[in-house]
């Protein structure tokens, strides 16, 4: 609410932002309303935070209310009303002006408009344009579509300059190592997927993992963290069929693991994590058997499992999945870790492929 009763009869609670426009743009509002009234309207006591302020409506000498002896007595309701349906319409018109600051309005509709000089005019505003009809607007679009033809040749060299500087750009952007982000500095490219970078950010970045930085690709043979105690074993069943994988069994793979301390590539060092035991499922299927030997393999490069905080209970310094996802669960879908969920194969093969490990 903009405006609201004071504590005094003649004391009315205004917004201060209310306020500031009537003193401002809507002056001559406010001066209507005191010749109409015969009060005078005075912010007597402003809020701590700026928001509301209090403004006293007192009768102002010689006018029509001093004459009836009307001074000493409280401010009339119709006149306290009057007032505050005053500080409603500034409201509305600060809305409209915030809606379309870049529409030209009226402030007073009832007034001369205001001119830059002070002045007013009785100019009345511009008409309309007139409404064309549809043939109209096809030959004033065809006019103007032949106006902008007029320009086009001279769009010819610029665009050309664009061009060369393209391949500039491209020049420059080749000589820029993508891990520094400076220039190369005893520039090496790799061989397999041909990124470049300077040697030195290259042999670091190997130190942490053996991949290229932008593509991922991986050189030589990745090695894990995973706890050296583990094991994996397999199990089959001709009988269970997975959702999804009709006419197949099952493959269950257990993967087991005692207690032990961390080793000096783990998080912390001489720490202790407890054993688990977890059990995967793929299908009997040409498929799945591939994806078993690419897991075989990972689990030997230690790359399925790792020591950190687990995603699912919160707990720390305890063994995790390695971004090698599995499915724990044989129904429920992709939301349980289960079953039918048909992109399963593909997406683990390209985890596995990340980290250096093909069906070949």
């Amino acid at each position: 609410m903009s405006v609201r009763a004071g504590q005094g009869s003649d004391e009315v609670l205004v917004s201060q932002a209310v306020w500031d426009y009537l003193v401002a743009a809507g002056r001559p509002w406010l001066v209507d309303f005191q010749d109409k009234q015969g009060l005078s309207a005075d912010i007597i006591r402003r809020g701590e935070r700026g928001g509301c302020c209090a403004v006293r409506l007192s009768p102002v000498e010689g006018s029509s209310r001093t004459r009836t002896g009307m001074m000493e007595g409280p401010v009339s309701p119709v006149t306290r009303k009057a007032f505050i349906d005053l500080c409603r319409c500034a409201r509305k018109e600060m809305t409209k002006q915030e809606a379309a600051p870049k529409r030209k309005r009226s402030l007073l509709p009832c007034m001369m408009a205001k001119e830059p000089d002070g002045e007013g005019t009785l100019l009345p505003p511009p008409l309309p344009h007139p409404r064309r009809s549809q043939r109209q607007q096809q030959k004033h679009r065809k006019s103007a579509d032949m106006d902008t033809c007029v320009v086009l040749p001279m769009q010819h060299e610029p665009a050309a300059r664009t061009g060369a500087e393209l391949a500039i750009g491209h020049e420059e952007e080749s000589t820029i190592c993508s891990i520094c982000m400076g220039e190369m500095v005893e520039k090496t490219t790799l061989d397999k997927c041909g990124h470049s970078f300077c040697r030195c950010c290259l042999e670091q970045a190997f130190q942490v993992k053996k991949a290229c930085p932008v593509c991922r690709l991986v050189y030589g043979q990745l090695i894990g963290n995973q706890p050296a105690s583990g094991t994996m074993m397999v199990e089959r069943d001709p009988d269970l069929e997975l959702p999804g994988h009709e006419g197949y069994g099952c493959i269950c793979i257990i993967y087991s693991f005692p207690p032990g301390l961390q080793a000096e590539e783990h998080p912390n060092p001489g720490v202790r994590y407890p054993g688990t035991d977890r059990v995967a499922y793929l299908p009997d299927s040409p498929e799945g058997n591939r994806v078993l030997r690419m897991l075989r393999r990972a689990f030997e490069q230690r790359l399925i499992f790792t020591i950190g905080t687990s995603m699912t209970t919160g707990m720390h310094n305890v063994i995790t999945w390695n971004d090698i996802h599995h499915k724990t669960s044989i129904w429920g879908g992709p939301r349980c870790f289960g079953y039918p969920d048909p992109t399963y194969l593909v997406r683990v093969t390209e985890e596995l492929r990340e980290k250096g490990i093909t069906a070949d």
